[in-house]
C-alpha cells in the first residue's frame, strides 16, 4: 500500500515558527545565551552542528513537535525534538556525536524579533 501525504500533512509542526533573530539557552541555564540570525528556523535542529553542510531526515512529525535526524559529513550526526511552545518559543532536545564525543543537552530558542543588517 502506497501512503501519499497532502502538502499540508506534510507541514511541519515547527512551520509556524518565523525566521528571525533567536536567543538561544542551554536548560539548565550554563552560560550567557547564544544570539542568532535563523533564515531557516530548522536550522534549530542542527544546533550543535551549527555552520555545518548537514542533511536531515523527518523521523516523526505531529501537532506539536517535530523530531529530526541529522548527518554532518566529517561533523557527526544528531537527533533532535523541536516542540513549538508558541510561534516565537521553541524547546529543542537534541542529542549525538560532535567532533568524535557524544552530547545530550536541551536548549530553548526564543524569536526576538527580525534579523539585523550589518
Amino acid at each position: 500500500m502506497l501512503l501519499t501525504l497532502t502538502a499540508a500533512e506534510r507541514r511541519l509542526a515547527i512551520s509556524a515558527a518565523a525566521p528571525g533573530s533567536y536567543e538561544i539557552s542551554r536548560v539548565p541555564a550554563a552560560g550567557p545565551p547564544l544570539h542568532q540570525c535563523m533564515a531557516d528556523v530548522l536550522a534549530l535542529a542542527r544546533i550543535e552542528h551549527r555552520g555545518q553542510n548537514c542533511t536531515h531526515v523527518v523521523i516523526s512529525n505531529d501537532a506539536s513537535s517535530t523530531v529530526i535526524h541529522y548527518t554532518c559529513p566529517n561533523a557527526g550526526f544528531g537527533r533532535s525534538k523541536l516542540t513549538m511552545i508558541t510561534p516565537r518559543s521553541l524547546r529543542i532536545e537534541t542529542q549525538g556525536i560532535s567532533g568524535g564525543y557524544p552530547f545530550n543537552y536541551v536548549v530553548h530558542a526564543r524569536r526576538t524579533g527580525d534579523c539585523r543588517l550589518h
